[in-house]
């Protein structure tokens, strides 16, 4: 008898701590990685429309979680754009409006020449809900070219950093390998300069493989977190895409656009690990968010935008719409797996409030965000749209590139209605972009009134920006 009241007490005694666990587990603050691939295009990945490359462990992602059509960077050129993922405002308000480099180019064109260590960071306000934070990849938000008194990125709330040649800290140095004119092996060190000059230690990895480099980084980064008991923020930032394009050399080919899609496939593949850790681990499997997105469109040669019109560096929506996949199967309801949203506005600098909400974390101080709290639509509890129109203002050195002149200085998108204008107002170019993506159709003669409206609205936003020089 007494035996028996044993094993029931020790059978009670095991419930009890699988729902404490569960209790706990439900409690624990979700993991997040942000995979932010630079310089490619809407329809680079084969989940959304690539047939000429396959990106199966990021598709395996997009099965498994929730695809986003309707989503925007806040700047079709790189540094800006990071800025606002960082810190959820327009990157106007913080001086930054184009790439970063050199300060006297910077100077000339108006610009910080680095973001502000006092911005109110995503990972300042993880980091201070508990996280453990890090950065592995590029960074360029200051801390290139003669910047050597740049913030080294842990001013920014980061425990850890492993970037290139464009930021402060340890580093991963691209070693170009590519076949010269006689077919030997050439090898280039590319920007050797930032060896000395920006922050150590460096390693020089094969650019081919450099991902790889970042993602074991991250690998030890998550072990570590959970050694700890502290949920996990990663940045996992590749630039495998942004040209050139440096395959391995035994995948060597002669086109940018086959070069391209080979390096393509490599930084799916380099990206495999750190997916697959995930996956294969329940607890993190049920508690861990995935979000992958492009910084701005793909340049000619080399990605695809699809259905859209214009690349990197324009106010087209090739240049600022991005694929966006999120991946939470233990914080989505199953029905919404594998689904695709079609008609949620989305926004980078939305990223920023959603998250912030779904660790349960403070804002850092700092200005207002210009992002909306969006996490019930990123998890397909919702299909809300954000509320606000956005406002897009191109980089000011690049009013004519890749072939088109006279390019469009602001955009505004709000519901169905896309408007391209002039600073002053002038030249105004409106079009339904749900109906014609491609902005072929100019219709603001047959709507004066939304055109007005749309050109108010951009122009006044504009104008209230930060003074520029």
């Amino acid at each position: 008898m007494n035996c028996l009241r044993g094993q029931r007490a020790a059978v009670y005694l095991w419930l009890l701590l699988g729902l404490l666990w569960t209790t706990s587990a439900a409690a624990a603050q979700p993991n997040i990685v942000l995979v932010f691939i630079d310089d490619m295009g809407w329809a680079d990945f084969s989940s959304f429309g690539n047939t000429d490359a396959a990106t199966s462990h990021i598709d395996r992602l997009a099965a498994e979680g929730i695809a986003f059509e309707h989503f925007y960077v806040n700047s079709p050129i790189c540094s800006p754009s990071r800025v606002a993922i960082t810190t959820g405002h327009y990157p106007q308000r913080w001086g930054i409006t184009s790439h970063i480099s050199h300060k006297r180019l910077n100077e000339e064109r108006g610009m910080a020449q680095w973001l502000d260590p006092a911005a109110p960071t995503l990972a300042r306000g993880l980091k201070n809900a508990g996280y453990a934070t890090g950065h592995f990849g590029k960074w360029h938000m200051g801390g290139t070219d003669d910047q050597s008194d740049a913030p080294p990125i842990t001013e920014y709330g980061f425990d850890a950093s492993l970037t290139n040649f464009e930021g402060i800290g340890p580093k991963l140095l691209h070693e170009m390998i590519y076949p010269d004119e006689d077919g030997n092996e050439a090898r280039y060190r590319f920007v050797e300069s930032a060896e000395t000059q920006l922050g150590g230690p460096v390693t020089w990895m094969d650019r081919s493989q450099i991902t790889s480099g970042y993602v074991d980084a991250a690998l030890e980064f998550v072990d570590a977190a959970r050694s700890d008991n502290k949920p996990f923020y990663i940045n996992l930032w590749p630039d495998d895409v942004h040209d050139p394009f440096i395959p391995p050399i035994d995948q060597w080919r002669d086109s940018d656009r086959e070069r391209f899609l080979v390096v393509l496939q490599e930084m799916d593949r380099q990206l495999a690990p750190l997916f697959d850790r995930i996956r294969e681990d329940p607890a993190l499997r049920g508690n861990t968010l995935i979000i992958i997105c492009s910084d701005n469109g793909h340049v000619p040669g080399g990605g695809s935008g699809g259905p859209f019109k214009g690349y990197k560096t324009m106010l087209y929506e090739g240049g600022i719409r991005s694929p966006l996949i999120v991946w939470a199967p233990g914080l989505m309801d199953n029905a919404v797996t594998g689904s695709r949203n079609k008609s949620s506005v989305l926004a980078a600098i939305d990223l920023v409030p959603s998250l912030l909400a779904l660790a349960d974390a403070k804002r850092p101080p700092g200005p207002r965000y210009d992002g909306e709290d969006v996490l019930g639509t990123l998890l397909g509890k919702s299909s809300d749209s954000r509320q606000a129109p956005l406002f897009f203002a191109r980089p000011p050195d690049r009013k004519a590139f890749y072939g088109f002149e006279d390019l469009p200085d602001l955009a505004v998108r709000s519901g169905n209605w896309k408007l391209l204008c002039d600073y002053d107002g002038g030249r105004p170019r409106l079009y339904d972009i749900v109906a014609d993506p491609g902005e072929s159709r100019n219709i603001a003669d047959a709507h004066p009134d939304v055109t007005a409206s749309l050109v108010r609205h951009v122009t006044t936003w504009y104008r209230a920006l930060p003074e520029k020089s």
